[in-house]
């Protein structure tokens, strides 16, 4: 072929793709999407028979509503839970039975989850618009941001607090929706299509971007307090080199965790931005912590528990390979994990061994939620299915044997993502530290012998809360 045919041929090509993308930005994220779809490469890991050692069973079930290709995450208050549908519906459920008490319309598609706080219900749209409800499901108030809201909208003290799909963070005025500051920061060529958010604690926000990045901005002004890298991008092509932040950090005591899709897990200290360890973990589902421990599940189906203060192994379950699991869920004794076929498992927190499993319906779990009670969590479908799940020793309560299924298979072979080794004894968890994860304890306090305000620069002055008894 001739330099000019080939010309041609790439000219025809590239209009042929701008076609069906209307900007660069859904361009790059058509583009991940058909190259990182929702269907795994390699089948998933056909299930073991498992002897249970817990009971799981099904308090409660209801329906959201279609969820089409978003993500969504219900949200709880003492009451009631929340949930929203891609035909632009709140939903409110009644938490001890799953009754609806109202259902409210939008008046357009909801794109992200449902956020809460002081009384206010809060949505984001794929018009990019922010709407704000009261507990009865009346509209407060409409607030205009720059794209489409793929992430929950977040509260913290008089602030709505949102993320956009072009990776902006606007801070909202709580009463009315008007705008007091926005945070932005210049995109890789490619990058993944997610629904990562932020976490809001202590007065700062944090949140994960493209290029493996972690920042910390004030919550008050949206100024950056530090920006650490969790990982490098690494390889040749703008594929392999994709290093995403896609899942929420977690705030713990001192330190804040993330980790990133082909890149690195790290624990960041929240008063500086220093990392103080890092290790090969890829993940695109994230992590959550508990007493000393994180846990994590691996793009490639592992999941993972961790010395918080280390990094070190401390086990590695390996037998739910390309089951494209959700971020871990610790529930004191067992850390439960949903999959794409519908199933939540249950692992023992000390040995990762299976502990309970139970099946929900025939889609993909999306979010697993702590529920109501310590051993009650919520979980939501890709359909739009909500349940609640109790689980429990089987020496403390039975549930109906239906309830738990156990699938017989072959033995299945533990991927090879990395080389654990031994695990190392459980250190004691130090009895003068508590998490702060959602406390309104401010990490940005004034130096109280210097008497000086943090200005947001790049080393601003941060106190952590007394985290005595």
């Amino acid at each position: 072929m001739s330099h000019l045919k080939q010309f041609r041929f790439l000219l025809v090509l590239g209009f042929a793709m701008l076609a069906g993308c209307s900007t660069l930005t859904e361009l790059r994220s058509d583009l991940a999407d058909k190259i990182f779809g929702r269907e795994p490469p390699n089948p998933p890991a056909v299930l073991e028979e498992i002897t249970p050692t817990h009971t799981a069973k099904i308090d409660w079930s209801g329906s959201a509503g279609k969820t089409e290709r978003y993500d969504y995450t219900p949200v709880l208050d003492s009451s009631a839970v929340y949930a929203v549908n891609a035909a632009g519906e709140i939903i409110k459920l009644d938490i001890a039975n799953g009754r609806q008490v109202w259902r409210v319309k939008v008046g357009e598609p909801v794109s992200g989850g449902v956020g809460i706080g002081a009384g206010i219900i809060l949505v984001g749209t794929n018009k990019g618009n922010v709407h704000a409800y009261d507990a009865a499901g009346k509209p407060l108030w409409k607030a205009k941001v720059t794209s489409e809201i793929l992430s929950v909208p977040r509260y913290f003290d008089g602030m709505v607090i949102v993320r956009t799909g072009d990776n902006r963070i606007f801070g909202l005025d709580a009463t009315d929706g008007s705008r007091k500051w926005v945070y932005e920061r210049i995109n890789p060529a490619l990058i993944l299509r997610s629904s990562v958010g932020i976490v809001v604690d202590g007065g700062a926000v944090y949140a994960g971007f493209a290029g493996g990045k972690l920042v910390a901005i004030r919550a008050d002004n949206g100024k950056l307090l530090w920006e650490a890298t969790v990982a490098q991008p690494k390889g040749v092509t703008e594929i392999e080199r994709i290093a995403d932040i896609t899942s929420l950090p977690v705030v713990d005591g001192p330190l804040v965790y993330a980790v990133a899709y082909q890149g690195k897990i790290a624990a960041v200290d929240r008063t500086n931005g220093r990392v103080v360890w890092n290790r090969d973990i890829s993940s695109y589902s994230g992590l959550n912590a508990e007493d000393a421990k994180i846990f994590v599940s691996h793009t490639l189906g592992a999941v993972y528990s961790l010395d918080y203060s280390t990094g070190k192994t401390f086990w590695r379950q390996g037998a739910l390979a390309n089951r494209r699991l959700t971020a871990p869920l610790p529930m004191g004794s067992v850390i439960a994990v949903g999959d794409l076929e519908g199933y939540v498992h249950f692992l023992t927190r000390d040995e990762g061994k299976f502990a309970a499993r139970i099946k929900l319906d025939s889609n993909a779990v999306m979010s697993l939620v702590p529920g109501s009670t310590s051993t009650q969590l919520i979980a939501e479908t890709r359909d739009g299915g909500l349940y609640a799940i109790s689980v429990a020793e089987k020496n403390i309560k039975s549930a109906p044997a239906s309830q738990v299924r156990p699938v017989p298979a072959p033995a299945v072979t533990a991927v090879p993502e990395a080389a654990t080794g031994s695990a190392p004894a459980e250190p004691d968890a130090p009895g003068t530290e508590r998490s702060i994860l959602f406390n309104d304890d401010s990490i940005l306090l004034p130096d109280q012998n210097s008497g000086q305000q943090p200005d947001g620069g790049s080393a601003p002055i941060i106190t952590l809360p007394n985290t005595g008894p």
